[in-house]
Order: structure tokens, then C-alpha cells, then sequence
């Protein structure tokens, strides 16, 4: 964690993000530490599908098409954030942290992650173990990694 914030201060970028599955997890942790007014703009917890409709700009019928867990509902939720907030860079979450609420496509622990950064937009679906406090914390560093490699660049 400590690389990606002090990327984001070397670069004076800030970061804002949309949380379905982590609840607020990762805005809690790029909190924690005192000045972070200076990278971190806002975070969307949209745990329900309207709430990603109507914080976000989600399309119903990407959710109807997709579903909430899916690499399309996680890009408009990523691009959703850049337009709705003051941040350089928008991050988006949206998974099965289980124990319940897997489908046959879909398993608990499939995360779908948004990334919209200063050079592009991305997604990516990762397939987590463990207990649903795992599949968070996993998550989370998931996103930390990602973005500390991309603003390495």
C-alpha cells in the first residue's frame, strides 16, 4: 500500500473508488494513513445494482445482460467514477465475496475489477479461495498491486 500512495503523491494524482463486494474496505485503507485528503478524492460503496445505476451511471441493461459481477458492469462502474468525481484515477469492484450468492458462471470469489487510469481504461476478473473476509483482503491487494505496476510505467 505504501508504494501506491506514494506514487500517487510523486505524481499528484488522486484516486477515487466504486465498492460493491469489499463494502468500503478499500476506501478505509487508502484512508488510514493522515494527508490522504491529497490522493484520495471519494468513494461509492454501490452494493445494490440501482445504487450503481444511480451513483455511477451503470446501464440497466448491462446489469440485465451481464449482471452485477462481470467485466462490463465493472468498466462503466470505473468510468462511472471519473465522471462523477474529481479523481485522476477510478477503480471499480464488484464480486462474489460469498459465503452464498455464486451461480453456476459465477463462484464465489470471482471479483471483477475497473481500472481507468491517466493512459487507459481496463478490466479484470480474478477467481479467489477462502472465507469472504479473504476474498476481500485479496481483493484489495489485487487493485494495490495493479495500480502500483501501472503507475510504475
Amino acid at each position: 500500500m505504501n508504494t501506491l500512495i506514494t506514487l500517487l503523491k510523486q505524481k499528484s494524482l488522486t484516486i477515487a473508488v466504486a465498492e460493491s463486494c469489499t463494502g468500503g474496505n478499500l476506501s478505509a485503507l487508502l484512508t488510514s494513513q493522515s494527508g490522504s485528503s491529497a490522493y484520495f478524492d471519494r468513494g461509492f460503496i454501490t452494493y445494490s445494482n440501482q445504487a450503481k445505476i444511480d451513483m455511477l451511471g451503470v446501464k440497466p441493461a448491462t446489469l440485465g445482460k451481464f449482471g452485477a459481477v462481470s467485466e462490463q458492469t465493472a468498466l462503466e462502474m470505473a468510468r462511472g467514477v471519473i465522471q462523477n468525481s474529481l479523481a485522476d484515477i477510478g477503480v471499480a469492484i464488484t464480486g462474489i465475496a460469498g459465503p452464498t450468492g455464486d451461480t453456476k458462471n459465477k463462484p464465489v470469489g470471482m471479483v471483477c475489477f475497473g481500472f481507468c487510469t491517466l493512459k487507459r481504461c481496463f478490466t479484470s476478473v480474478k477467481q479467489f479461495g477462502g472465507n469472504r473476509a479473504e476474498v476481500v483482503q485479496e481483493s484489495i491487494d489485487f487493485v494495490v498491486k495493479t495500480l502500483s505496476c501501472e503507475l510504475s510505467e
